[in-house]
């Protein structure tokens, strides 16, 4: 059966004190992320961070943002390319107190 060239997912994770993986780019595709987004869902301020990691090495894409409560930030101003194996990390600096919600676009390689 042949890979579907694009598909659109959205994909959402609680967000933990621990830096933990949202999102990995399956083998065989490269994936455009739409829109990378943390709401706080919690009863008090927090602080978010997200990275984007390639071959174990991490890039920041927010540090320590503050987020208050009922309100959310948004993790990229455009788009960003995810290439096979590379993934998004986030973490929150209190558990039980954050989503994440991803859009992206996955697109077969030929």
């Amino acid at each position: 059966m042949a890979q579907a060239l694009n598909v659109f997912k959205t994909i959402t994770a609680n967000v933990t004190t621990s830096s933990t993986t949202v999102y990995t780019a399956p083998i065989g595709y490269s994936t455009v992320v739409l829109l990378a987004q943390v709401s706080n869902i919690g009863a008090s301020a927090i602080t978010v961070s997200s990275n984007h990691i390639r071959s174990g090495n991490p890039t920041n894409i927010i540090t320590n943002t503050p987020l208050p409560i009922s309100d959310a930030v948004t993790l990229l101003s455009g788009k960003l390319i995810l290439q096979t194996g590379d993934s998004i990390n986030v973490s929150a600096s209190a558990n039980n107190s954050a989503q994440m919600l991803l859009s992206i676009l996955e697109t077969a390689n030929p």
